[in-house]
Order: structure tokens, then C-alpha cells, then sequence
């Protein structure tokens, strides 16, 4: 396949430039069209200019390149991530639905399957996207892998002292312009992501990153991207910081068993985002009053106490018709 590559020889800038020069190295010297500039080319490397006149700041040059790649193009347009707290637990469990697709180009004839089996032996290059690598933080644990159909048992999960790698194979290869939806998720140690402040309100500071999921050479861009950091039930006074441009944030109260007034929780919603989010981290301070650690045994402690006493309460009625000699 071959995808083409519009750009201005220019480099994009608010002042006057008195000398600039452009590379581009595309994956193989296949380039066919390489459309304004007049590039030197060198291999599979391109260069534009020196240009050694001035140039006005924002001034543009358009071109554009086709070349040759024989990489899955993926694309995830939407992406679920929720990240829950669990104090009583010492839990952070993670898990991420995604949307994919694969915006390269089209099948010209039907799938085969047993060519494409019989293909494998030794793995050509192709376009399809045929599994994906998940790196995970060291310590985690129990992963899981589901799509619409249920379990997908071709993962593998590798996890040591340096290291812990998710590796996922979907159920079918993803040509250009199929899709693909699924579900991960794990757990990891909560001491590694929080930090408690020594104050009389019982600060906070939570540190997760942004965006995990799979990491692939030819990398994976979000159309949108919703993360939502479930916190204990009684947290209060919540603030974020991240480096990541929001289009929208919310707080709302998640509710799950043997909750009572629900669980605060921070919603943050990303546009077209990139890899580079996968480094940035997402802070979030609250406060957690140390009388709140208890409302969750006082509600299970009532709620068997009220089932005995219900029990008790029924086994106490007489229910008989005649009466009682």
C-alpha cells in the first residue's frame, strides 16, 4: 500500500528564517510521486532546501510524497479508559475498551483464510494488523482480553522483576477498513501510583499516566479518548493537572455495591490525540478524611445486620391457619 504525505517545505514559523532545511525519511526508497520543493534524494531520504533567502514568517510551501508502507495504519476511534481506587484494597485496576480500525488501504479481492494461514510460515509484510503489544508498569497482574464474542485466549502476558508485556492477537487479521473492538484491563499495586500527604485533611496525590494501551512501531492515533479516575467513596475537593489539551471535564459520582452515596469521579475528555500522550502523566490530589475509610464496613456490618434481623423477624410470625391448642 502507499499513503501520501501532504506538508509545506517550510518549516511552520511566527519570525523571519534567514536559512532552513527539510529531511524526510520515509520507511523504504519505494517513493514514486514526490509532487513540489524539487527534493534531493538521497536513498530513502529526502532533502528540501537549503534555502538560503529569507523567509517570512509563516510563509508556506506546499508538497507532497507518496510512498510505500507496509505497516497496519491504526486507529482507535474511541478509546474508554477507567482507572478505579480502591484504598480498603491497596488496588488500582485498569481497564480500557477500545474501538480499533485500520485506516490503510482495502482488500481488492475476498479474504482468503487458508492462503492467509498458509502465508504466515513466513510472514511476509502486509498491511493487516495482526497483534498488538501492550506494555504494562512493572507489577502488575491479573490481565484479562474480551471482545464481543467473550474470553480471547490468544494473549500472552510476560511480567518479571524489569519488565511486564501484555502481548494481544485479535480473532481475525485487521485488513484496511475493518475494525475491531475489545476490552483489557489489570491490576497493579496502589502504593506505586499514590502518595499520602501528612495533613490534618488527609491529602492525596494520585500519578497515573494519561494514556497506556498497546505501543506499536508505526504507532496508534485517537480520534477520543474518555478517562475516568474512580475515587473512594467520601473523597472531596478534587484536582487534576496534566499536560494533555482537555475538550471536556466533569465530575460526577459513580455508583457500584455497597456504595451509599456514591464514588467521586473525575471524567476527562481528549480529542485526537497522539503516542506522545503515553509519557505525560495525569496528577490528581483529593482529600480522603480518615472517618470516610470507615463507611464502607459500617454499610456491610448494617446491611448483614439487617438481613439477621429480617430473619429473625420472619422466623417470629406465626403463620399457622387453625388455632393453637
Amino acid at each position: 500500500q502507499y499513503l501520501r504525505h501532504t506538508f509545506s517545505t517550510y518549516t511552520p514559523s511566527a519570525y523571519p528564517t534567514l536559512k532552513q532545511k527539510t529531511k524526510l525519511k520515509f520507511p523504504t526508497p519505494d517513493v514514486p510521486d514526490a509532487i513540489g520543493g524539487s527534493p534531493e534524494r538521497q536513498g530513502s531520504t529526502f532533502t528540501y532546501g537549503p534555502y538560503n533567502d529569507l523567509v517570512p514568517a509563516g510563509a508556506l510551501e506546499p508538497a507532497s510524497v507518496r510512498y510505500e508502507f507496509t505497516k497496519p495504519v491504526i486507529h482507535a476511534t474511541l478509546l474508554e479508559r477507567d482507572i478505579e481506587v480502591s484504598h480498603w484494597g491497596g488496588n488500582l485496576a485498569t481497564e480500557e475498551r477500545y474501538w480499533l480500525t485500520n485506516q490503510g488501504a482495502h482488500l481488492k479481492d475476498n479474504f482468503n483464510r487458508v492462503q492467509w494461514a498458509a502465508a504466515q510460515y513466513y510472514k511476509p509484510p502486509t498491511s493487516a494488523l495482526r497483534d498488538l503489544n501492550v506494555p504494562l508498569k512493572v507489577g502488575s497482574l491479573n490481565p484479562y482480553f474480551t471482545d464481543d464474542i467473550g474470553n480471547v485466549s490468544t494473549s500472552r502476558f510476560r511480567s518479571n522483576k524489569r519488565e511486564a508485556n501484555l502481548e494481544l492477537k485479535p480473532r481475525y487479521p485487521v485488513f484496511g477498513g475493518w475494525k475491531y473492538s475489545f476490552r483489557i484491563g489489570w491490576d497493579a499495586d496502589l502504593k506505586s501510583f499514590l502518595r499520602v500527604l501528612k495533613s490534618p485533611e488527609g491529602g492525596h496525590v494520585l500519578k497515573v499516566p494519561f494514556l497506556e494501551g498497546p505501543k506499536m512501531g508505526e504507532g496508534v492515533s485517537y480520534g477520543k479518548v474518555e478517562l475516568q479516575v474512580i475515587l473512594p467513596e467520601g473523597a472531596k475537593y478534587v484536582k487534576f493537572e496534566t499536560e494533555v489539551p482537555l475538550v471536556r471535564v466533569e465530575e460526577t459520582v459513580h455508583r457500584t455495591f455497597m456504595d451509599t452515596v456514591g464514588r467521586t469521579t473525575l471524567k476527562l475528555t481528549a480529542m485526537n490525540v497522539a503516542d506522545e500522550a503515553r509519557d505525560k502523566p495525569l496528577i490528581v490530589t483529593y482529600d480522603y478524611p480518615f472517618s470516610a475509610a470507615f463507611r464502607k464496613p459500617v454499610t456491610i456490618f448494617l446491611g448483614i445486620a439487617a438481613v439477621f434481623l429480617t430473619a429473625w423477624g420472619i422466623g417470629r410470625l406465626d403463620v399457622s391457619i387453625g388455632k393453637q391448642s
